[in-house]
């Protein structure tokens, strides 16, 4: 089966909504691209300034037709350049170590288990590697669906079942297989248009009309530029976050195929007790936004979540099994 063409005509319209990314609490991928694209972002307004790029764009103050193409050049620019680094910064930043040649028979179980999912997927073999974390924890990367990077911690190796740590492969495999990244970037291509885009007009507002400079492109634009694109940033980061939170649960289901609907809520319940541990009753909640909270978020913190709460993607997987 080919996990990237599901779809409503396949597998019906009340199950097709289950069909999503990344599996586990702590959002690794995720945090790994935002931080990434915002870098390269930044980077590019600087060299924008330097080769005066920006204060070119500033003197010509009236066209916003001119701006927005620029603005799309480069904001989409920045998001492809975040994604090609993407499997290379997340093999530096997570430390992960590649498995080329099977060390023991749980490494080549590993190796073996994502080859086969590759396969019933229709997606090239990913590389496949071990981080240390006391975590459970797993994710999967690339530009390519055919040259992706699946990992999984040390932690999950040690606190799940066979048959878990099978159904948390398949979930990744369906992240790739789904086009979940190539998706995440063109959504984040939009997201960085507009926030070029505004940061830019805010700039000249202020540059023009509180330090009146006419010329355009002062010092002052300079650095309310920088400041408005991170503010932005941030702020458009909840878009990427709430399609991040809406694939999750296809990669869920993903999971429940390629392993079994068992072991992928076997796994998911493993996840929810370690969250229980990590974070004990009473305990502050500044980390509810990053999902390591076992609780279900709402307001702003729900906002920040790249993972819907794993309460919510247990019930939906009973529900598309019949087990409720």
């Amino acid at each position: 089966m080919n996990l990237g063409c599901w779809n409503e005509s396949k597998i019906g319209p009340e199950k097709s909504v289950l069909l999503t990314q990344e599996c586990l609490p702590r959002m690794k991928r995720i945090l790994l691209f935002l931080a990434t694209n915002l870098a390269v972002v930044l980077v590019l307004s600087v060299v924008m300034q330097v080769l005066g790029i920006d204060q070119y764009i500033a003197a010509q103050g009236g066209s916003l037709y001119g701006l927005l193409v620029f603005a799309a050049v480069f904001g989409f620019g920045g998001a492809f350049i975040s994604l090609a680094m993407s499997k290379w910064s997340a093999k530096r930043m997570m430390g992960v170590q590649l498995i080329e040649q099977p060390r023991n028979d749980s490494e080549r179980w590993i190796v073996e288990t994502v080859r086969r999912q590759a396969q019933e997927a229709g997606i090239g073999m990913p590389e496949v590697g071990i981080f240390d974390s006391p975590e459970p924890n797993a994710f999967a990367t690339g530009a390519n669906k055919n040259k992706a990077l699946v990992a999984v911690s040390t932690g999950l190796l040690r606190s799940m079942r066979k048959e878990e740590v099978e159904a948390v492969l398949g979930h990744e495999i369906g992240h790739v297989a789904n086009g979940d990244m190539v998706t995440l970037t063109l959504i984040q291509g939009v997201v960085n248009t507009f926030v070029i885009f505004l940061a830019r007009v805010i700039g000249n507002f202020v540059d023009k009309v509180v330090f009146k400079n006419e010329n355009g492109g002062g010092l002052a634009y300079f650095a309310v530029v920088i400041v408005a694109e991170i503010f932005l940033g941030i702020l458009a980061s909840t878009i990427v976050m709430w399609f991040s939170r809406k694939r999750e649960f296809r990669a869920d289901a993903a999971g429940a195929v390629l392993a079994s609907p068992a072991a992928m809520i076997g796994a998911l319940e493993a996840l929810k007790r370690a969250q229980e541990r990590q974070q004990p009753e009473g305990l502050p909640e500044q980390m509810a936004a990053f999902g390591i909270n076992s609780g279900v978020p709402s307001g702003l913190k729900r906002l920040f979540m790249s993972h819907p709460p794993l309460e919510e993607r247990i019930e939906a997987l009973r529900r598309m099994n019949g087990l409720v």
